[in-house]
């Protein structure tokens, strides 16, 4: 049984809630808000609800509700109060996003009463919590390999996309995370639609009629629709519709929609896929980045910066060509590593192209191939677990 906190200045009232819920409920008590969020900061995972009073000095409690909302979002919050009017009530349901709204006197029926409606809501967050992160995100993750698989140019690079972006989510203490992963994962999924001789036309670098490059350009469109069928995943819908949008509303779709309004999810796919695709023509990280400011207007200047600090930081790799590279056999390659270069057969086959991180499903297959056909060697490989560029492809010297 998780933990409920109560927040309050009162010591008395405090005392008096612990005797009238310990014998249901596991009480911990904080005397004042901020104590309050020292606690929440440090011990989050073993609390399901926390309640709060409203008149407390240094803060408010719909301040304090608002900022735990921010520490622990997955904590169900909770409003007790002696005073209450509808600017009150208004306020603490839009900033604290608070799930009940008590008034005192409050009898300990009804806290009992909300307390439990509001254990049995922390289980259905943290249910929903086990379904995306597990169940549906499992699903998405073998539907990119087994997309890797069939069509290693176009799918290849999933991987490390979901691996970048992760990085950069975290980075800027982005919240969870889940929609964003799974939009890297299937951002390319519109690709199945495509026949493969027109794929092959634009990778041979031929001339496009104009019907055929609106196809490519609508490649997010029909994405965005395939996956809009499934439940739950109406907002990678959206990220994965708006990923070749600028920050300034220019590119597709052609619609109003610019600046804050853009998906974060689709402000980060834009930025990472630029700066990779920069990066496999043989620009280290900084030229790569000075490049992207350079476009005046395409990407949240945030991310601009949150990017450019990843660069900066202490122990940060070198990217591409020239960077952190081991070259390895194919006896030693194992689950983990992530590829600097496409992998092919001694035939010439492309089994995995550059950016892919093996699995465990992409182990199998290569040894099969390895068994029938040999694979190419040496092979190019970080095997830090941190991503580079996420679509890197040029071998490294």
């Amino acid at each position: 049984m998780k933990k409920i906190l109560f927040v309050d200045d009162e010591p008395n009232v405090l005392s008096a809630i612990q005797r009238q819920l310990h014998e249901r409920f596991l009480v911990e008590s904080a005397p004042g808000p901020l104590a309050g969020l020292a606690t929440l900061e440090k011990n989050w995972p073993d609390y399901s609800v926390v309640v709060a009073d409203m008149g407390m000095p240094e803060m408010t409690g719909i301040e304090f509700l608002a900022q735990a909302s921010q520490l622990a979002p997955n904590v169900v919050r909770v409003m007790l109060t002696g005073y209450v009017n509808q600017a009150t009530a208004v306020e603490a349901i839009n900033q604290g996003n608070i799930f009940r709204f008590l008034t005192k006197p409050c009898s300990t029926e009804k806290l009992m009463e909300t307390l439990d409606a509001a254990v049995a809501h922390h289980n259905l967050i943290l249910a929903e919590h086990e379904l995306l992160e597990n169940t549906l995100g499992g699903s998405l993750k073998v539907l990119s390999e087994i997309l890797a698989l069939a069509e290693p140019k176009t799918f290849g690079q999933a991987e490390s996309l979901r691996d970048a972006i992760r990085l950069l989510a975290n980075s800027m203490n982005v919240t969870p995370t889940w929609d964003l992963e799974a939009a890297a994962l299937l951002s390319q999924i519109g690709f199945i639609t495509i026949p493969p001789e027109l794929i092959l036309k634009s990778r041979q670098g031929q001339l496009l009629t104009a019907r055929e490059k609106d196809v490519f350009t609508r490649i997010p469109a029909i994405g965005s629709s395939l996956l809009s069928q499934i439940p739950r995943l109406e907002n990678v819908a959206r990220i994965i519709l708006y990923q070749n949008k600028r920050y300034d509303g220019g590119g597709f779709p052609e619609d109003s929609v610019a600046g804050e309004s853009v998906p974060l999810g689709a402000r980060m796919l834009k930025i990472l896929v630029d700066l990779s695709r920069i990066g496999a023509s043989g620009a280290g990280r900084p030229a790569a980045l000075a490049q992207l400011r350079e476009r005046a207007g395409w990407y949240d200047p945030r991310l601009l910066d949150a990017l450019q600090k990843q660069a900066s930081a202490p122990g940060a790799k070198a990217a591409g060509p020239g960077g952190s590279a081991t070259a390895v056999n194919f006896a030693s390659l194992r689950v983990g590593h992530l590829l600097l270069c496409n992998l092919e057969t001694k035939g010439g086959m492309l089994l995995l192209a550059s950016g892919n991180r093996i699995t465990p499903m992409l182990m199998h297959r290569l040894r099969n191939f390895s068994s029938l056909y040999g694979i190419q060697e040496p092979i190019y490989i970080d095997d830090s677990g941190a991503p580079l560029f996420p679509h890197a492809s040029a071998k490294p010297a």
